[in-house]
């Protein structure tokens, strides 16, 4: 094949987002939003490898905190976010440490 032909199909296929077969795929972040005194969504399930990043949207500061001690953010102000990847499947629980009251829960598949 010629290889001007080669890569033009390359650029062709970059720029339309065509990937080969087989090729990673860079895993998904899914977004909690902490807003009201509550994280939206409260639950969610996710596939292994799957990044979670919590975004505070009060006024307030808020922290993610899992009960399992696996992560811990530090006190996230306003727009401020938190991101931690789940590699393993299971249930993981968190909470706000500041507000107790704040809870969610992470299912990975």
């Amino acid at each position: 094949m010629n290889l001007k032909l080669i890569i033009a199909a390359t650029i062709v296929s970059a720029a339309i987002g065509f990937s080969p077969v087989g090729a990673a795929q860079a895993a998904p972040t899914i977004s909690i939003s902490a807003q009201n005194f509550m994280f939206s969504p409260a639950t969610i399930t996710v596939k292994a490898g799957a990044t979670v990043t919590w975004v505070n949207h009060d006024e307030e500061p808020h922290t993610i905190f899992n009960d399992a001690g696996l992560f811990r953010s530090s006190a996230l102000d306003t727009n401020d976010s938190f991101s931690y990847t789940f590699d393993k499947p299971g249930t993981y629980h968190y909470i706000c440490t500041i507000h107790p009251r704040m809870t969610g829960t992470i299912i990975v598949e």
